[in-house]
């Protein structure tokens, strides 16, 4: 089973992925970030985007459930919403 959720945060790709056989995956404008083969407990995973005024965020998410699976999302602490495309 894989998921897949996307956002789009001051002009950057947000993408995370989850896959039952090659784990989660955090993209941020196509360059992985951050990675886990995690299958139990939920997953964080964190990286870093710039934002247009040359700031650097720090951003991150979780993946949790098993039949299923739900992410978050968040960038400087903030919620961001995200919309699953898998």
């Amino acid at each position: 089973m894989k998921s897949e959720w996307i956002a789009n945060y001051d002009d950057n790709l947000i993408t995370i992925t989850n896959n039952w056989f090659t784990g989660e995956k955090l993209f941020i404008n196509d360059k992985l970030q951050d990675e886990q083969l995690n299958f139990i407990t939920p997953s964080k995973m964190s990286g870093i985007l710039t934002d247009k005024k040359g700031d650097r965020l720090h951003v991150k998410t979780n993946i949790s459930g098993f039949f299923k699976v739900s992410c978050r999302l968040f960038v400087n602490h903030k919620k961001v919403n995200l919309k699953q495309v898998l």
